[in-house]
């Protein structure tokens, strides 16, 4: 699958995110969470999909993702925050990662 403006579409992405970010924890914000829903099912009918890798480990071998490491320790690193989601297309049986997530990482305690 070719996109055409991939860095538009992933600006577009990228936004679309933080609002589900900002929005997940507040009740209020209901409504808004379908919308949200309703854009990331339309990508996805496109083929485009993100995740967060929120909360699991982090090692340099880790390759879908770009690392800030937050603390002085860096063993038994978790993602803390996540800036800039994973973002892949689907094409057929295959997946092509288009953008990198960009975290920041910090020890587990």
């Amino acid at each position: 699958m070719i996109i055409h403006n991939q860095e538009q579409l992933l600006k577009i992405v990228n936004q679309v995110y933080d609002l589900e970010r900002k929005t997940a924890a507040k009740e209020e914000f209901a409504g808004l969470q379908r919308n949200i829903g309703r854009i990331r099912d339309a990508f996805s009918e496109m083929g485009l999909h993100w995740a967060s890798p929120e909360g699991e480990p982090y090692n340099d071998t880790r390759t879908d993702c770009e690392a800030s490491i937050a603390g002085e320790s860096s063993e038994n690193l978790y993602i803390s925050e996540v800036l800039k989601p994973i973002v892949w297309i689907k094409d057929g049986g295959l997946q092509y990662i288009i953008q990198k997530a960009v975290v920041i990482a910090e020890s587990q305690t």
